[in-house]
């Protein structure tokens, strides 16, 4: 049964506003989850997670070093993250040329996506892709997860299940009518037919879905991975889609979702993991924050749990794609009414106001 929040529309339009008070405040990065130069779980490969037995969150964020000519797309390649997602977790570091020395965090730790935990599962939002292979008996039931690019604004990706249909080794490109003038528009020349090879944008193999005309492919452009850069169709870093292609059997299910604000607990602690709405006429930040109180009020209904709202707001107004702890570390007693809870979060608005002036 849906929760129904306790308070109308009318009241969650006020109180997102109230939320929205500290909208210029300078949003402070959270550490509680940065572990260290390396990630601990070294005997598994890259993106190899165990499902939690209870809890829903997998993996961790840490720290490495940028050297000489190193950049966050590489540094971010080697350990399985995409490039908006090391750009979001590195505000203020050249993307191009970060200084030999600078401490890069690597944002590894995710909450998994909601619904069931089986085939393959693509959110657009996160620009990820997550898949569950069935264990064995006697092996210990993982998720992978792998960094993808998604279509951009006129070319979005698809939603809802499908299936993977047919799959094929070193394909050779069909390109649609629509993008052969669009790049007749553009100036460019694309003929009928791209061979296997270098040039071809769909690298070494490709998976039809179900849903005509998309694809999970390869790509021979992969610093273009992690961004909105595809027309609707799923792009893996090349070595990711040869790793995941043989073990991925035609039948397998896809579900594709949208899913900006994820939640998920971890030994009785609810975190939220916020990404940008893909497009502008998705919401305004009113709207986000309203979603994200109705999406908290649920996953706490029934449940003497002391919710940070003012972390919240944080999150879901510069949302970072790094999980945050949304408790309060020392309960007080749980606001009753609408009212309660507004002047808490401007008391504590208020508060990091004066810190900041008094720093």
């Amino acid at each position: 049964m849906k929760h129904v929040s306790p308070f109308g529309h009318a009241a969650r339009f006020i109180m997102a506003l109230g939320l929205c008070a500290g909208l210029a405040a300078p949003l402070q990065a959270s550490t509680d989850q940065v572990t260290g130069d390396s990630p601990s779980n070294e005997a598994w490969p890259r993106g190899y997670y165990p499902l939690p037995e209870e809890g829903d969150l997998v993996g961790e964020v840490y720290t490495v070093t940028a050297e000489s000519g190193d950049t966050l797309i590489d540094i971010g390649h080697a350990h399985g993250i995409g490039y908006q997602e090391m750009v979001r977790a590195n505000p203020g570091i050249s993307i191009w040329a970060p200084l030999p020395g600078t401490e890069i965090v690597i944002p590894g730790r995710f909450i998994l996506p909601e619904g069931p935990r089986e085939g393959v599962v693509v959110n657009v939002a996160e620009m990820r892709l997550y898949y569950y292979p069935p264990a064995e008996e006697g092996e210990t039931p993982r998720v992978e997860t792998y960094p993808i690019a998604v279509g951009r604004m006129d070319w979005n990706t698809p939603l809802g299940i499908t299936r993977i249909t047919e799959k094929v080794k070193n394909p050779a490109w069909y390109p649609p009518k629509s993008i052969i003038q669009e790049h007749a528009e553009e100036g460019r020349y694309l003929p009928n037919v791209v061979p296997a090879g270098p040039d071809n944008p769909l690298g070494t193999r490709k998976m039809r879905l179900g849903i005509p005309g998309y694809l999970i492919h390869g790509t021979n452009k992969p610093e273009g991975v992690g961004m909105r850069v595809t027309h609707g169709c799923i792009r893996m870093l090349p070595e990711d889609i040869e790793a995941l292609f043989p073990r991925l059997p035609v039948g397998t299910q896809v579900t594709l979702i949208n899913e900006t604000l994820k939640l998920g607990w971890e030994e009785g602690t609810l975190h939220v993991q916020a990404y940008p709405y893909l497009d502008e006429e998705d919401g305004t930040t009113i709207q986000r924050i309203t979603e994200a109180l109705d999406e908290v009020d649920e996953a706490t209904s029934g449940l003497d749990y002391p919710v940070d709202y003012a972390r919240l707001r944080e999150v879901v107004e510069v949302p970072r794609g790094i999980p945050v702890a949304i408790g309060v570390s020392a309960p007080e007693p749980a606001p009753e009414t609408l009212w309660d809870r507004l002047e808490l979060i401007a008391a504590d608005n208020d508060s990091r106001e004066n810190q900041s002036e008094e720093s």
